[in-house]
């Protein structure tokens, strides 16, 4: 996800059914299924396909000491992470203001309504009022609060949708990204009319809207995030258990990787919410009283749901099965629509085995702390086609405004699964078919064509992340 932005961005397969040259992949001629969507058929779209491929299933990818050195070193070399523990308890008004007008600055270019219509200057002027520079003080003393819901983190404060192209309502320009329940955040500013936030989280900073967060003191909500019991979501997502006793937890919805902890100071006899709790967790989860403040409160959750006591062991099998549970999800640009986008998927994925990544494509994929190759206009055809030959089960590939995720080599060529918006392919006859995808799916990569130049997916790689030994 983000810039360049992935509406301006077409990918697209080739298929040719002549003699493969080098720039084609190296393999016998791919189908094309009743989908369209090129070599993939029923098998594929399994993830018991993929572990079979894989010649040790079960092995370790990272050992979980080495998984806690790179997270520890993400926060402290990658410049988009925030770790909200080292903050000073005030903040000059310099960083504030910078962070803000690094990511709220005014479009330069026409943006459309839900409607198609021209947003008016008079509309941007707001806005731009509305981000309240000059109300930054000249030392901000840092709140702190907990994400109550799912809540969209916004490049200025408000709700209105916007799009680059009439008719495209799916790519909102205003969404950044998402944050789940129990996420931890640093308050830095407000809005002019006081109901947005601008909040740092872990691994970004952007706008909120303030009923989502319940502020508390720093050491609550650090500890908040820390607390052991916990259980960890390994489905795409669950819902806690309905109630009408405490509406605020029910059937709250949790997403792939985040962590819960568990209360375990009541009798296992008491009644939660109405319900006994012998068959379902006790959670312990956030919600905003009246006056704005934290309050931490049970929350059931059925112990049938897919949740693991710990982060999944880091292997092929999990990695591989992690993937497919996101498996034809509705494409949600910032984590719109209760989904994902490309980073999103790759992160959340990674999440679950307690992989921490930056949000963005562009910020993972020259992360200082992550193992990357980088690539210029000096790396030819051959030289990047031979590095797409050496990609593994988990590594992940990068162009402008994308990432995909390898699944292994099949069929002599890498394979991938991303959050993609859709893929052309030149036919037999040499026509071109259009497939739109807007979901999690399966593709091969080396086929792939960048635009309408002809040149291939690889031609246009940025980097490859290895997260792996």
């Amino acid at each position: 996800m983000k810039r360049p932005v992935l509406a301006a961005l077409v990918l697209a397969l080739a298929l040719v059914h002549a003699p493969l040259s080098a720039r084609d992949a190296p393999a016998a001629a791919l189908p094309i299924p009743p989908s369209g969507v090129l070599g993939v058929g029923d098998a594929q779209l399994t993830p018991a396909f993929w572990i079979g491929l894989q010649a040790q299933p079960d092995r370790s990818i990272l050992s979980r000491a080495q998984i806690d050195a790179q997270n520890a070193k993400l926060f402290k070399l990658d410049p988009t992470m925030h770790d909200l523990a080292a903050l000073p308890a005030t903040l000059p008004r310099a960083p504030v203001a910078a962070w803000i007008e690094h990511l709220s600055k005014r479009p330069a270019h026409v943006l459309y309504d839900v409607h198609g219509q021209p947003v008016p200057a008079a509309t941007l002027d707001k806005m731009q009022n509305d981000l309240a520079l000059d109300a930054i003080p000249a030392q901000t003393t840092v709140r702190y609060g907990l994400v109550v819901q799912r809540a969209a983190l916004r490049s200025f404060p408000t709700t209105l949708r916007v799009f680059s192209e009439q008719g495209d309502t799916d790519i909102d320009r205003f969404q950044e990204s998402a944050e789940f329940p129990g996420t931890p955040v640093a308050i830095v500013h407000t809005s002019r009319d006081g109901q947005w936030l601008f909040v740092l989280s872990p691994r970004y900073a952007a706008w909120v809207q303030k009923r989502y967060v319940a502020e508390g003191t720093k050491d609550v909500v650090l500890a908040y995030a820390a607390k052991t019991p916990y259980r960890v979501v390994t489905a795409a997502s669950v819902r806690t258990v309905f109630t009408p006793e405490q509406p605020a937890m029910s059937q709250l919805q949790l997403d792939m990787g985040t962590r819960v902890p568990l209360l375990t100071t009541l009798p296992p006899d008491q009644p939660v919410n109405g319900q006994t709790p012998y068959a379902a967790y006790t959670l312990q989860l956030p919600i905003r009283k009246d006056d704005g403040s934290l309050q931490l409160v049970p929350a059931l959750l059925q112990k049938n749901t897919d949740t693991a006591g710990d982060y999944l062991p880091p292997t092929p099998r999990n990695l591989i099965t992690q993937a497919f549970k996101f498996l034809g999800e509705r494409y949600g640009w910032g984590h719109a629509y209760d989904g994902r986008d490309c980073s999103g998927f790759v992160s959340d994925v990674y999440r679950s085995l307690g992989v921490q990544m930056p949000r963005n494509t562009g910020d993972q994929a020259k992360s200082p702390a992550l193992e990357h190759r980088l690539f210029t206009a000096a790396d030819s055809h051959a030289v990047r086609l031979q590095a797409a030959m050496q990609l593994q089960l988990g590594d992940l590939v990068y162009i402008p405004g994308h990432v995909m995720m390898v699944l292994g080599q099949w069929q002599g060529q890498p394979w991938v699964i991303h959050d993609v918006l859709g893929m052309s392919y030149r036919t037999a006859d040499g026509s071109t078919a259009h497939v739109k995808l807007n979901a999690v799916s399966v593709t091969p990569l080396l086929p792939m064509l960048y635009g309408d130049d002809g040149s291939t997916f690889i031609d246009h790689m940025t980097s490859i992340v290895h997260i792996r030994r």
